[in-house]
């Protein structure tokens, strides 16, 4: 896998998961069970935990697609697609890794693990910028 493939992988994860919460949400707006305003920023949440959790996990990718995506064209514009094709594969398993941890629950093992999860992606990120540049 190369890096712009890696890249085109997080970018479609970050597509995707809010597909899951919508798929879970515009059932209810559409059966009149809730308001389509239900989900306003600042009111509390009401759906299912795993829900919730994906949706974090969603927001989660929002965060790092940004920062990976610079690291990753970075390199492709600076001809040094040899440490992003090495490294940027893993930044995806580990960003997979994250997201099936953080929807199995909130306990702290697990949010252990995501968090090394996330460390993993940061580092990686960061040491395939150093080295590009």
């Amino acid at each position: 896998m190369t890096g712009l493939m890696a890249l085109a992988g997080f970018t479609a994860i970050t597509l995707l998961l809010p597909l899951i919460y919508a798929g879970y949400r515009v059932p209810l707006v559409l059966s009149g069970k809730k308001a389509a305003d239900h989900w306003t920023r600042g009111r509390p949440e009401d759906d299912p935990g795993l829900i919730i959790r994906l949706k974090h996990a969603h927001l989660n990718c929002i965060e790092n697609l940004v920062p990976f995506a610079a690291v990753v064209l970075l390199a492709v514009a600076l001809d040094q697609r040899a440490v992003i094709d090495a490294l940027a594969p893993w930044v995806l398993y580990a960003r997979l890794v994250q997201i099936a941890v953080h929807s199995v629950g909130t306990s702290f093992p697990l949010v252990l693990a995501r968090a090394t999860m996330f460390i993993a992606q940061v580092l990686l990120m960061l040491y395939m910028l150093f080295n590009i540049i």
